[in-house]
């Protein structure tokens, strides 16, 4: 896809996300498309590097509900090359109304800087914000998230997004916007995340369908959630070791081939 050509530098919405199975994914569709039509750019995938402070910070702040919270991730539309734009996002959020700001930036030039120090090669507004955030908050690269992606819009709704997320996935290690191959799934076959985006209220033929549907948005972070899961393994392995040494039995071992996403609150 010609990413140049989605480049928004501040985008200000609504989102709200749906956790579901893919047979409500399809039902939800079935009753929706006759409001929906493809987006420009109807199915891609996405490459995610997030950064955090060297304590994690940024995420821990955020799974604590706070009115106010912000992000900073790298992201590419598929694998990454020299002719293909990645952006460099700050993404804020209070109550529930989001903002993202982004800048285009190549991949080396984003890996020079938060992992040298060279200074970015943009001087506009938006590149000082995440100047500022990086650099203040000593921001480093933390994860790599991964997922595919189906895209609609609002046919008679110019502001209304409704996108489709599936094979989540995630690595830790070479931190890169390029799959390796080591990354861990932490959705099922049957576990669709989708996400609906607007600029104002909801139309009335969307409503009826998710009360009719009862589906319920639900408070999710795919950095958080991931976050919550690794650090839970964490703590129940340090448990196991304490307990075997004092004599007490071990904690069952914390699951680690499948960390389950989309059934966080």
């Amino acid at each position: 896809m010609n990413t140049s050509a989605v480049f928004e530098a501040t985008m200000m919405r609504v989102e709200h996300k749906f956790p579901l199975t893919k047979a409500q994914a399809e039902e939800f569709l079935r009753r929706a498309m006759p409001h929906l039509q493809p987006d420009m750019y109807p199915e891609y995938d996405l490459h995610n590097i997030y950064y955090d402070t060297p304590d994690n910070a940024l995420i821990i702040h955020c799974l604590g509900h706070p009115q106010y919270k912000e992000k900073l991730r790298l992201r590419t539309y598929g694998e990454p090359d020299d002719k293909k734009p990645c952006f460099l996002e700050i993404k804020k959020k209070f109550k529930e109304t989001g903002v993202k700001r982004r800048i285009a930036i190549g991949e080396r030039e984003a890996a020079a800087y938060f992992r040298y120090g060279k200074a970015l090669k943009d001087d506009s507004q938006i590149a000082s914000e995440i100047t500022y955030l990086a650099e203040s908050r000593k921001l480093e690269e933390k994860m790599f998230i991964a997922y595919h992606r189906k895209a609609f819009s609002g046919i008679e709704e110019a502001d209304l997004r409704i996108t489709f997320d599936t094979d989540i996935c995630y690595r830790l290690n070479h931190l890169s916007l390029h799959k390796t191959g080591e990354e861990t799934m932490i959705t099922g076959e049957d576990e669709v995340l989708m996400e609906i985006k607007v600029s104002d209220r909801y139309p009335l033929w969307l409503t009826e369908i998710l009360s009719d549907m009862k589906l319920y948005r639900r408070n999710f972070s795919k950095y958080g959630t991931i976050y919550s899961e690794l650090f839970k393994a964490s703590v129940n392995r340090t448990a196991s070791h304490n307990t075997a040494a004092a004599g007490y039995p071990a904690y069952p071992a914390a699951r680690k081939e499948n960390v389950t996403c989309l059934a966080q609150s």
